[in-house]
């Protein structure tokens, strides 16, 4: 559960490290929309960051909360991550304004989306603390889902909380889960009848 979360942090910071060092922008790489060359930046934007501030305000929710689904969500865990990314970064390509699209907030927005939904359907006791602390930590979150700052790519916010959203339908019956309290009959049960009054002639029976 550590072990995942490092080795992706510590990508996108040694790609980010790599352009700083030998001058070079891979923001060319990152989704442009509605374009077959842009498609590309489906599988390589997440791992490509304008600045030093944009690289360090995704990677610590990077790491709480990939940490967490490792945790929680172990059995599909891999599944939300890859799959998931790839969908937002093709969910962005099919809805994005005309820029370069960059960066691995559509991730955090997909995780973020997965482990609060998921919490909330699986009625789970544990799941659902964990979306409780999901939202206290990151709940701000939601207002960038929409317009409100120039230069944010608001659409793979979008994709991202939206894509969390549908996996964490799909996966509702997996992993944990809350169990339906099952009735087991005990030998007590044989002097009582099915209203709950003591059968008089049970000892003979």
């Amino acid at each position: 559960m550590f072990v995942i979360p490092a080795i992706f942090v510590g990508i996108i910071w040694i790609v980010y490290w790599f352009e700083i060092q030998f001058g070079f922008n891979f923001n060319k790489y990152g989704v442009f929309p509605r374009t077959l060359k842009g498609l590309r930046g489906v599988f390589f934007t997440h791992f490509i960051h304008g600045d030093a501030k944009h690289l360090f305000n995704n990677s610590i929710p990077l790491l709480v909360l990939l940490s967490s689904v490792l945790y929680f969500y172990r059995e599909v865990a891999i599944k939300v991550l890859v799959f998931g990314a790839i969908l937002t970064g093709f969910l962005t390509w099919l809805i994005a304004r005309e820029s370069y699209h960059i960066g691995a907030s559509g991730i955090v927005y997909l995780l973020f989306s997965f482990i609060f939904f998921s919490g909330i359907l699986k009625k789970h006791y544990r799941l659902i603390a964990l979306s409780l602390i999901v939202i206290f930590l990151y709940g701000s979150m939601i207002w960038y889902v929409l317009p409100i700052e120039e230069g944010m790519s608001w659409e793979g916010h979008l994709s991202g909380f939206l894509v969390g959203l549908l996996f964490a339908f799909f996966y509702k019956n997996k992993g944990i889960v809350k169990e339906e309290f099952q009735f087991t009959p005990s030998e007590i049960d044989a002097f009582f009848d099915e209203n709950g009054n003591l059968i008089e002639n049970s000892e003979e029976n």
